[in-house]
């Protein structure tokens, strides 16, 4: 079959140990005046280093929540209209990112968050969107999606505005990282580039990174999570959970993640941790020959080793495996909300409600 396929990926990174002190030069390079920066309450004291250093950081909003809140971005939004802002910079997990890119595209406009969060009627030209992950498992900084909870939904929303105008991924700001938030995001990386690679959207030049940052996590996690200093594990892991949002930034997640949104709202998971839950169960579900492929050239035998290698780190961890531990982890009422989520669509496996229910009543 001849190759036919689209790749497109604006975002300037810069990449290394270090690079956070790049952080002002690459701020002034694109002509930035006045930014907010978002982040979580862990991240405060080191967010006023940052701001004293930049020179154009004029608020912080340090209340990001771990599964972020539209009331979160909208006052990140609020902060950026009142000092006239001009950029948002996102430092931290996913969270802090998503937030940042929310509030950067809805405070052009003159209409409240909610309204955005309802119709996804964005201003066309938002402010800059500046990215830096401390964690090696989101990709965030590399997408045109922001996942945002309000009241009782977490809703995914992908859009352009949402393109980050330059990330700076630096592996040292993940020395510190607790082991168990190390699994969480590392286990969220590898689903990243598993469903890349799957999705009924892939095609090669995404799967080419797909390949290579499952080959790195299969090599480094377990050293990242139980030598938390070893600065050449970190490295590999923060190259591999950004070839891991590259990889799956235009073929997009599949089943995976689309169980991992009532996992987490329902069952009350740390995103990385309900995204682990299923993976294993799907890398089974979803083998075939290009599978045993990636896990061959990522140095594993096949696809049912890599499930095994994935069920060893979660139990290395002590990351919930069964639904006996869950809150609320019904299989019937699990599978129906799963079913229903628009990225089920992307698996290569067409898995209706009664073979999620399945798969789900395999993990009681």
């Amino acid at each position: 079959m001849a190759l036919d396929f689209l790749y497109r990926q604006p975002v300037e990174i810069h990449f290394g140990a270090g690079k956070i002190a790049k952080l002002r030069e690459v701020l002034a390079q694109y002509g930035v005046q006045n930014a907010v920066l978002v982040c979580g309450r862990h991240f405060a004291a080191e967010a006023e280093k940052l701001k004293a250093e930049s020179g154009v950081v004029c608020a912080i909003f340090s209340g990001v929540e771990p599964n972020p809140r539209l009331s979160g971005a909208a006052e990140a939004m609020r902060l950026a209209r009142e000092h006239h802002a001009d950029a948002l910079i996102g430092v931290g997990g996913g969270s802090a990112i998503d937030t940042a890119k929310f509030a950067a595209a809805c405070a052009p406009g003159d209409r409240d968050a909610e309204y955005y969060y309802r119709t996804t009627d964005f201003p066309a030209h938002p402010l800059k969107i500046f990215a830096v992950p401390t964690t090696a498992g989101t990709g965030s900084e590399v997408t045109q999606v922001s996942v945002i909870s309000h009241g009782a939904e977490k809703k995914t929303i992908n859009n352009p505005v949402f393109m980050p105008t330059a990330a700076i991924v630096d592996p040292m700001l993940t020395v510190s990282v607790p082991p168990r938030t190390t699994m969480n995001t590392g286990l969220d990386a590898l689903a990243h580039a598993l469903e890349g690679y799957w999705s009924v959207n892939h095609q090669p030049i995404s799967d080419l990174m797909a390949v290579e940052a499952v080959r790195l996590i299969m090599e480094n996690l377990e050293q990242a999570y139980t030598h938390g200093d070893d600065l050449k594990a970190r490295e590999a892991m923060s190259m591999a959970s950004l070839l891991g949002g590259l990889s799956f930034a235009l073929p997009k997640t599949a089943g995976v993640h689309a169980c991992s949104y009532p996992l987490s709202e329902d069952c009350h998971l740390p995103h990385g941790e309900a995204c682990a839950f299923t993976l294993d169960s799907f890398v089974e579900i979803n083998r075939d020959e290009r599978l045993d492929e990636l896990c061959r050239r990522a140095g594993l035998r096949d696809a049912p080793d890599l499930a095994a290698r994935i069920r060893v780190l979660k139990s290395l961890a002590g990351l919930r495996a069964r639904l006996s531990e869950l809150e609320n982890g019904d299989a019937h009422a699990l599978a129906e909300k799963c079913a229903k989520h628009p990225l089920m669509g992307n698996n290569p496996v067409k898995m209706d409600a009664a073979a999620l229910e399945a798969m789900f009543e395999a993990l009681q």
